[in-house]
């Protein structure tokens, strides 16, 4: 289909179904936020799980919109929430994500600036929803790489944004998502050791330019984190990223839950560098607890909590 014309549709599959007032589940499990303080930086970072238009039923047909209730139990939590930036995985195309900013707009959250990547051949891309100006933007959707004598894109891109708080403090921050399991007759596995490795390119180069530099990587990079494309971003030495491994109120590590196998797995990741170290305020990461993030999802979302102040010292601190 012509993008012109899959973007109408968009447009009017996301017009005919509103976001629906569904009543929320039980919310017993579901712990209040925590209070903020001055100069407080809350990022969010959840894969939404196919919220776009596309075949829900495989009949090749019609198009359909992510259900009613999956959208407005995503909206609900976020609001809970209230980020102050917002890294979304798995968002549709431009009319489907300005339709997700109107639910958000209607909970009073309204986020500016954005960044968004999607292939023109894709349903699903990456978002950054901010209320924080989006003052340099790097993001890609072209590097490739090789299988034998195959040159295969990076399916996704990578999100490369630099955020500016209003006291001047700064932030690097890199959304991806990397190859699912899905078998693909190439290899899935060296697929995402691949993108890894190119995403890895970048976000060590940038610390290598600048060792101290407040540096964020959110996403779901679809593997463990002992396997080789996490071991790769997390790199050594001075370009190093440490892993923030945030759990919720049960010390829960989990953050997809794969219902046809009965697993649950920790997939999803906030790895900072070490000059951003200092303003991670640790006991109020999480990963959320919510009744609303499994209505919503597959995934639970990451909440990565920053007093957004440069310390005193130059040392950054170590885990």
């Amino acid at each position: 289909m012509h993008r012109r014309t899959w973007a109408a549709s968009a447009a009017a599959a996301v017009g005919a179904v509103l976001i629906g007032c569904a009543p929320p589940p039980n919310a017993r499990d579901r712990p209040a936020p925590p209070p903020r303080s001055p100069n407080d930086l809350v990022l969010m970072s959840w894969n939404l799980r196919r919220y776009s238009i596309e075949d829900r039923d495989g009949d090749g047909q019609r198009a359909e919109p992510k259900p009613a209730a999956e959208r407005a139990a995503a909206v609900r939590l976020i609001a809970r929430w209230r980020p102050d930036v917002l890294a979304v995985q798995e968002i549709g195309v431009e009319p489907v994500l300005d339709e997700f900013r109107r639910a958000l707009r209607g909970e009073g959250m309204d986020y500016p600036d954005v960044e968004h990547l999607i292939r023109p051949d894709s349903t699903i891309g990456l978002a950054v929803l901010s209320r924080l100006p989006i003052i340099a933007r790097r993001s890609r959707l072209d590097d490739t790489y090789r299988i034998g004598t195959t040159n295969l894109p990076i399916l996704r891109g990578f999100i490369d944004v630099e955020l500016k708080a209003p006291n001047g403090y700064r932030l690097r921050l890199f959304v991806a998502h990397l190859k699912s399991k899905v078998f693909h007759p190439l290899g899935q596995t060296e697929m995402r050791r691949n993108e890894a490795r190119i995403i890895a390119q970048y976000v060590h180069g940038a610390l290598e330019g600048e060792p101290a530099l407040n540096l964020l990587l959110l996403g779901d990079l679809n593997d463990s984190p002992e396997s080789a494309p996490v071991q790769r971003l997390l790199g050594e030495d001075s370009r190093r990223l440490y892993d923030l491994r945030p759990s919720d109120e049960f010390g829960d590590v989990w953050t997809h839950f794969g219902s046809t196998v009965d697993v649950y797995s920790r997939i999803d990741y906030a790895l900072v560098s070490a000059g951003l170290l200092d303003e991670v305020v640790r006991d109020q990461c999480r990963v959320v607890r919510d009744p609303d993030a499994m209505v919503a999802s597959d995934h639970r979302p990451i909440v990565v909590w920053l007093r957004a102040v440069e310390p005193p010292s130059a040392t950054p601190a170590r885990p």
